[in-house]
């Protein structure tokens, strides 16, 4: 994850070429429920003063994440799920009566999923991105940017270049955060061989 930008701009081909890459990722029924609000770098300022008060900047430990030219914000449609499932390919599994009857909400699920594809994409064509959550003024973000209040919005994606890394130089490494320091867990925490 990279928290520490240039300024330097980020085509907008090189954008739509990672949401492509996204549209491809695992989705139920195909109903692609996602959608994606690009802020480019001549809104990005406004996207900040949504999520980041002023008052907190000044101690804010990233605060080259604040260069970043492309925010991605994903949103998940519930409601596109319960209309794809109501159609008649889909309609005997009853999924199609309202979001409360699903057992998992693959909204979620799939705008994770294509969210995780921009990130990967991102780093394939040699951009640095960084996933965060929109913890504080999200009301204010989706009032101002017109979000339908079903929408669920996913979280944010930073994306950019480095600072430091020129496109094609790859050498630049970014400051990690805190949470870099803990250990990950080993395949055997993780498997459990025929049960739990």
């Amino acid at each position: 994850m990279t928290r520490a930008f240039s300024k330097q701009p980020v085509d907008s081909k090189l954008v739509s070429q990672i949401i492509d890459l996204a549209s491809r990722a695992p989705s139920a029924g195909k109903t692609q429920g996602w959608h994606a609000i690009i802020i480019d770098s001549s809104a990005t300022a406004k996207f900040w003063d949504d999520t980041l008060a002023m008052e907190k900047r000044e101690s804010f430990r990233w605060k080259q994440l604040l260069d970043a030219p492309v925010i991605a914000l994903v949103f998940a449609d519930p409601e596109s799920y319960v209309e794809r499932y109501s159609e008649h390919d889909k309609a005997h599994t009853g999924l199609g009566a309202s979001t409360e009857v699903w057992p998992t909400p693959y909204w979620t699920v799939d705008a994770s999923f294509a969210a995780m594809t921009m990130l990967l994409a991102a780093e394939d064509v040699g951009l640095g991105a960084l996933f965060f959550g929109v913890f504080h003024g999200e009301q204010q973000l989706r009032t101002r940017l017109h979000v339908p209040e079903a929408m669920q919005l996913i979280g944010a994606i930073a994306l950019g270049w480095p600072d430091g890394r020129e496109a094609g130089n790859e050498s630049h490494q970014t400051e990690k955060g805190l949470s870099a320091t803990r250990a990950r867990r080993s395949a055997e925490q993780i498997i459990h061989l025929n049960g739990w």
